[in-house]
């Protein structure tokens, strides 16, 4: 086995040490400000449809039993199939407590932080004009409606897409990318240093929701790990230290649909 230096850093970093043991105190602990639980919203924004009647597949064991990533894409996807995608990963239900600290939504998150935003590359959704958009779950608290703001024109379309996924020629058919970005202080405010690879944890049931809610609606998804952080900073306009680019998700329509 070729088993590096750092590969045994990284094992190390997926282990969980003694939650106390250690650990400075936390912002929350020292009584400082919380960070708001969402970007307040600089551009247009616009009201999707609603998804009441996307869904196709309604049985839980039908939904896990298809799951597969796919890779294959044709045509458009509907506004409300995108704005279901948004709600069931990154939607806000509710808050808790009387400061609001904490939002409540669709995915867990540890310690209910959910330092994720959701943003957008639409190629080819009906009625929607190509751009980076991003999600604005606070504008329908408590309700199963979607808001987004229009972020930017794509200089290039699927070709801009595609490198910022490393080159994955795939991705240019899809209906819409979804990028989810960290604001690492929303999760540092309360866990400190334990809070980075509790984040990583909260991505996979993101992830796991944004499968589901697609094959749910006949599309296809596929979770990309290979990305350049960069570039998909650079895409969303972001500045790759206070929030950067964690996860990828190309969203379309399946060939065999």
């Amino acid at each position: 086995m070729n088993i590096t230096k750092k590969m045994l850093e990284n094992r190390d970093f997926m282990k969980c040490p003694n939650f106390k043991l250690g650990m400075a105190e936390s912002d929350q602990q020292l009584k400082l400000p919380q960070p708001p639980v969402e970007k307040a919203a600089v551009g247009e924004i616009i009201q999707l449809p609603s998804f009441d009647d996307v869904i196709t597949n309604g049985s839980y064991v039908d939904l896990l039993d298809v799951r597969r990533s796919v890779r294959n894409y044709s045509g458009a996807a509907t506004q409300a199939q995108l704005a279901f995608m948004l709600w069931s990963t990154q939607g806000v239900q509710g808050f808790m407590g009387e400061t609001r600290y904490a939002s409540k939504r669709p995915v867990p998150s540890g310690g209910a932080r959910h330092p994720f935003e959701a943003y957008v590359a639409v190629l080819n959704v009906n009625g929607l004009k190509p751009g980076v958009y991003h999600y604005l779950p606070l504008e329908n608290i408590g309700e199963k409606k979607v808001a987004i703001e229009f972020i930017s024109e794509i200089d290039g379309a699927g070709n801009t897409v595609v490198e910022a996924l490393a080159g994955q020629k795939w991705a240019a058919d899809a209906a819409f990318t979804l990028f989810y970005t960290c604001i690492a202080y929303r999760a540092e405010w309360r866990y400190h240093e334990m809070s980075h690879r509790v984040a990583l944890i909260d991505l996979g049931h993101v992830g796991q929701n944004a499968m589901l809610s697609a094959v749910a609606m006949g599309l296809g998804s596929c979770c990309c790990a290979a990305y350049d952080t960069p570039l998909c900073d650079k895409l969303l306009g972001v500045d790759g230290t206070d929030e950067f680019t964690v996860y990828a998700i190309p969203v379309g329509v399946p060939v065999n649909q």
